[in-house]
């Protein structure tokens, strides 16, 4: 699991924040780098998150595992439903982020 592995890495290496509000209020200022969201986590949550990515210009991607896996990998002994990328440290998350975005529709 290539995303997982960077995730970590931009964790350890790089500055990141965790949690929705933490999250919604920087991305709300324009701050971040990437938004990454877990998709089993609440629907109307993920949508107002990803309109406000969009307006900042903040490249927004899905974490296919779950709230707690998400967590695991970040190494938090709780759920772990959205993550901030503010810099990415020794990961390639920002590359891997920006691939996904080219390929979706708009």
């Amino acid at each position: 699991m290539e995303t997982g592995v960077e995730i970590r890495r931009a964790v350890d290496s790089g500055k990141v924040l965790i949690g929705y509000r933490e999250c919604e209020k920087n991305v709300l200022k324009g701050i971040g780098r990437l938004l990454v969201v877990s998709k089993q986590f609440e629907k109307k949550k993920i949508e107002k998150l990803k309109h406000i990515a969009d307006i900042a210009g903040i490249p927004f991607m899905y974490f296919e595992g779950s709230p707690a896996e998400l967590g695991a990998i970040c190494g938090k002994p709780h759920t772990v439903s959205t993550i901030l990328i503010l810099d990415e440290g020794k990961s390639k998350i920002i590359e891997i982020g920006k691939r996904g975005e080219k390929g979706k529709k708009k």
